[in-house]
């Protein structure tokens, strides 16, 4: 996701560079009487001992850039970008790098009191507030609070957060409670060969990615390739890309003045109709009318 991806690949270079072990780093964002918001930049690798956690309120994070394995009392899940991670207060859990190094996330955290009013508020039962599921996979539903989330931590409007964690909370909610089938496992293999692919796809969404071509990169058969990834990752292989390229493409609108179809081309549609009709889809605006709101919030 362009600045997003390029400042992990940053730290994670200089990691290198230096020689030193991984760390953590939470930039605080915003914060409210019963909620906060944090700009979360993990250099944690494969050869680093994952270590157990606990979960101090409701965390709803959302991956930005990288990719890692997340283990809770709800399941273990791979998480990638596009997905969401659940926590619930007091959970203990575990976050690991075993197939590639480094991951960025916007972690939203709630005192449970204020998340009980915002469900409560929002008509959803008490029954459904602790989450049964480790993660949510990229939705279509959830991509327009992420790349505000992501203008936001960029310092490029996209985000006033006290109505974003109010949007957030009650979104991931509803999300959580329409998944009800419970997400099968994948084996420690297809991780590591679908976390290879995923970076493929976000250091270059613009790429002319193909379900063979992805397949043969990963190793698999096109039949083999497409069940794994979509076991692994909640998504299908096309879902995944298209998702990334709309991501790049909205935070380019944020962020830059190019012309609408040069953002297209550069982020992988090779038809502006196509890329106007995907875009509306997934974030229920045109191009131009998402760019003119990220400017009228830096107003």
């Amino acid at each position: 996701m362009g600045k997003i991806a390029v400042t992990l690949q940053q730290a994670l270079a200089q990691r290198a560079r230096e020689g030193t072990r991984g760390s953590t780093n939470a930039r605080p964002l915003a914060q409210g009487a019963s909620w906060d918001v944090a700009d979360i930049l993990c250099t944690f690798g494969p050869r680093d001992q994952p270590f157990e956690e606990r979960h101090a309120g409701v965390c709803i994070a959302m991956v930005v850039a990288g990719s890692f394995g997340y283990r809770t009392a709800t399941g273990r899940a791979l998480l990638t970008p596009g997905a969401l991670l659940l926590g619930n207060t007091g959970d203990c859990f575990e976050c690991g790098h075993r197939h590639a190094p480094g991951d960025r996330c916007i972690a939203f955290r709630y005192a449970p009191a204020y998340f009980e009013r915002l469900a409560a508020d929002a008509g959803i039962a008490s029954g459904d507030l602790n989450f049964r599921r480790a993660r949510i996979p990229s939705l279509p539903a959830l991509s327009p609070l992420i790349a505000r989330a992501c203008a936001g931590a960029l310092d490029t409007g996209g985000a006033v957060w006290d109505e974003l964690a109010v949007e957030v909370a009650v979104s991931t909610l509803k999300a959580a409670g329409a998944l009800k089938r419970a997400e099968p496992p994948a084996s420690a293999v297809a991780w590591s060969r679908v976390a290879q692919t995923v970076r493929l796809i976000d250091d270059t969404p613009g790429a002319a990615h193909t379900l063979t071509s992805l397949a043969a990169a990963a190793g698999l058969s096109e039949f083999y390739f497409l069940r794994t990834f979509q076991r692994v990752t909640g998504v299908t292989p096309h879902q995944y890309v298209l998702r990334a390229r709309l991501r790049a493409a909205a935070l380019r609108l944020h962020d830059d003045s190019a012309k609408v179809v040069d953002i297209a081309f550069d982020c992988g549609f090779n038809d502006l109709s196509n890329f106007n009709h995907a875009f509306r889809a997934e974030f229920a605006s045109s191009p131009r009318a998402w760019r003119a709101r990220g400017r009228a919030r830096r107003a």
